[in-house]
């Protein structure tokens, strides 16, 4: 079959004028495909079928009420009560009326649960950018909290490239944390996110000032806390900041497969040995520690091989994205002035946990991320994530007899209307693959398709989006269907912030057909 233009290559000119103004694939502001006429080519209209080909959850909310909700008042737009609106997975329970393409497996009898249940005090404290990997993520899917549970989100720093302040809002989290612990809850957990947001740029000096800022906190608050009599635990979810290039020499800005650590700080210095082991070792290790009994649920087992540790109150931090390094000129924990944090190395026990694929229900060698990694933290067991389960469906070929994405094709194929795939360009991420709406687009036989492009620019190396046109396009082309008509950055589109004009300006490009035209 003779190639023919499916607007791939059009986007990607237009990317490359974006980056000329100093754009990034993150933030990459709303593009159109108009025709000869100067016409939206692609828009999505009332009685259409949308696949939402995102998979994560938090970050997909947002946009998620725009189209689906009736009462939504973010901003103005036309409600389309006939449109059909698929989503992935049920990251909310809001949208549990939604057709739901795979159905949630929520987490049984997760940690938050069991000291609930024994009637103990919670506080769970994070910014907003990993807000929801404290609660919903470690908390086994759940979006209420659990009784005795309180839930506390500190604004991220809005408006300025997340690179350009890098200590975040950690100073106002560390102040709830350790007021949290004057308060005298029975266990505390927070989230450092400044390892992953921060890691995910390709500022090294932003990296190195965001590593000295962890350490500092990470020791203050842990001191703090141990004052108080809190038994202490520092761990991570997964690597990233601490590698600074790729083997070809450009800045790394993903995550990584190395080993995460876990520190326990006892105020009464009692000794104990821990042993290396994995993320979801960690809450059998925190209810030992509160001197509770780990329900048959949870598969890990405690991290503590020798000695006797327990006590009434624990604090979990969790630093994101903050694995061990090669401890060279290529990590930045090893550069930075991490003094604080090379001393509680030092003076407690601390061991080392597999953090990435099958050892936290991923494919096996890929990174771990900060879903899979809050969730196997709160779960005490080994959860198998939304990717694996969907690449299991497409390797059994069960995803094309999905009859949730059959029944929205054959809809818009009977009704005269279109499919719309809300694309994720990247290979692999914990958002999505651009294999989902390429598989989609298979299988809609008969039916225009259209893609509407949402830019990674974390998981795929910084300016490689036209590239990845350029392959996209060539895939249509084997297909034998659909076209490209818009183009959006995850930071823009997928904003989890509550910044609803960055949502709108997505919106609006996809419905309206705003933004920056190109042919």
């Amino acid at each position: 079959m003779d190639a023919i233009d499916r607007g791939g290559l059009a986007l990607a000119e237009a990317v490359k004028a974006a980056y000329a103004q100093g754009q990034t694939d993150y933030y990459l502001e709303p593009m159109v495909r108009v025709d000869e006429k100067g016409q939206p080519v692609g828009k999505i209209q009332n009685g259409d079928s949308v696949i939402f080909c995102c998979r994560r959850g938090e970050r997909e909310i947002e946009l998620t009420e725009a189209f689906t909700e009736p009462d939504f008042d973010k901003f103005e737009r036309v409600y389309m009560n006939e449109l059909e609106f698929v989503i992935m997975t049920m990251y909310h329970e809001k949208f549990k009326h939604l057709p739901i393409a795979f159905a949630p497996e929520k987490v049984q009898k997760p940690l938050a649960q069991i000291i609930s249940e024994a009637g103990l005090r919670q506080f769970h404290c994070a910014e907003s950018e990993k807000y929801a990997h404290v609660t919903f993520f470690f908390n086994g899917g759940e979006n209420q909290p659990f009784p005795g549970e309180d839930d506390v989100r500190v604004p991220s720093p809005k408006g300025i490239p997340f690179d350009q302040k890098p200590e975040l809002s950690l100073p106002e989290v560390a102040d709830k944390v350790m007021a949290a612990a004057d308060t005298g809850y029975d266990f505390i957990l927070t989230n450092f996110a400044n390892g992953d947001v921060i890691g995910h740029t390709a500022n090294q000096d932003a990296k190195l000032t965001a590593c000295h800022v962890i350490s500092e906190t990470v020791a203050k608050v842990a001191a703090y806390a141990e004052e108080k009599g809190y038994i202490v635990a520092v761990t991570a979810d997964h690597g990233n900041i601490e590698t600074l290039f790729t083997e070809a020499g450009k800045p790394h800005v993903a995550h990584t497969t190395n080993l995460v650590p876990f520190i326990l700080i006892d105020p009464e210095k009692r000794p104990v040995t821990l042993r290396d082991g994995m993320l979801g070792d960690v809450a059998p290790t925190i209810l030992q520690l509160l001197g509770l009994e780990a329900p048959d649920e949870m598969s890990g087992r405690s991290l503590i091989e020798n000695g006797e540790v327990n006590g009434k109150k624990v604090m979990l931090i969790i630093l994101d994205g903050w694995g061990f390094g090669s401890h060279d000129g290529n990590d930045a924990i090893f550069l930075a002035d991490t003094a604080a944090w090379d001393a509680l190395l030092q003076s407690w026990p601390n061991s080392k946990l597999k953090a990435s694929g099958e050892n936290v229900g991923l494919q096996e060698g890929k990174p771990g991320n900060s879903e899979a990694g809050h969730t196997n933290l709160g779960a005490g067991r080994v959860v198998a994530q939304d990717d694996v389960r969907m690449d299991n469906a497409i390797r059994s070929g069960s995803f094309k007899q999905n009859p949730v994405f059959l029944k929205a094709i054959e809809d818009a194929r009977k009704s005269g209307h279109d499919l719309h795939l809300i694309a994720y360009l990247t290979h692999k991420s914990s958002h999505g693959c651009i294999d989902y709406p390429l598989m989609l687009t298979e299988m809609a036989e008969g039916v225009n398709v259209w893609l509407h492009i949402i830019f990674d620019g974390r998981s795929t190396a910084p300016g490689s989006a036209p590239d990845l046109l350029k392959e996209l396009e060539d895939e249509l082309n084997r297909i034998g269907r659909g076209q490209i008509v818009d183009g959006v950055g995850r930071g823009v589109a997928l904003d989890r912030d509550g910044n609803y004009e960055k949502v709108r300006r997505a919106y609006d490009a996809m419905v309206l057909g705003k933004g920056r035209q190109y042919k």
